[in-house]
């Protein structure tokens, strides 16, 4: 398993091993963050979602560097490096749908359209909102294949 550890106001930290649906019981701000080993995807809001952010093993000093749009982090998952998806045009999984096992630099050019309104990924994302997206637009997709 990996690590990743979070360094708050004062030199305190918090260790987390394992998935993490709610952190703010733990901490209201996050300072910077030490990733040991493993893959981990960080939340801005609880229970996996809001802006998502990859970090992969290192150090991040403050919340520029996890390419952060602030510090807040309040949950966080362990990646497990399964990357096959298939993405839909619209909600529930319907309409024109294509199946993803590589990167797609430009999804208008592959896809015909750039409105990807479902995607079933590990989980199912039935609509937009449940990524943590306000819109269904989309530019590109990457795969994460670096674990450690």
């Amino acid at each position: 398993l990996g690590q990743y550890f979070i360094n708050l106001h004062g030199g305190r930290h918090y260790e987390c091993n394992s998935d993490c649906p709610e952190m703010q019981n733990h901490f209201s701000r996050c300072n910077s963050i030490r990733v040991d080993s493993g893959c981990w995807v960080a939340y801005e809001k609880p229970n996996y979602g809001g802006y998502q952010y990859m970090l992969h093993k290192g150090e991040y000093p403050d919340y520029q560097r996890w390419a952060g749009f602030n510090d807040c982090i309040r949950s966080c998952r362990m990646y497990n490096g399964n990357y096959r998806m298939k993405i839909f045009e619209r909600s529930d999984f319907g309409g024109q749908n294509m199946e993803l096992m590589d990167d797609c630099p430009d999804l208008n050019e592959r896809f015909h359209t750039r409105d990807i309104s479902s995607v079933n990924v590990m989980e199912e994302y039935r609509r937009h909102h449940e990524w943590g997206s306000n819109s269904p637009t989309f530019g590109s997709l990457r795969r994460v294949t670096e674990l450690n």
